[in-house]
């Protein structure tokens, strides 16, 4: 699975603050993720990780 740093994941489940968005601050053996919601921050394991990822929304760059 392609996920880049700033993606923004879309979880299966719901964080306890009612948010399902994450964005990515850290990418390699494991995620940080930051809850969009509270602000959280957690490190997961990348395999979970991809287990529970609905959907990655990507803000491409424009034509600069």
């Amino acid at each position: 699975m392609d996920i880049r740093l700033n993606d923004v994941l879309l979880m299966k489940k719901k964080h306890p603050c009612g948010s399902d968005r994450w964005r990515v601050l850290r990418v390699g053996m494991d995620f940080r993720l930051k809850c969009l919601g509270c602000g959280r921050e957690l490190l997961i394991p990348r395999s979970k990780a991809e287990k529970n990822v609905r959907k990655v929304m990507r803000e491409e760059a424009g034509a600069e």
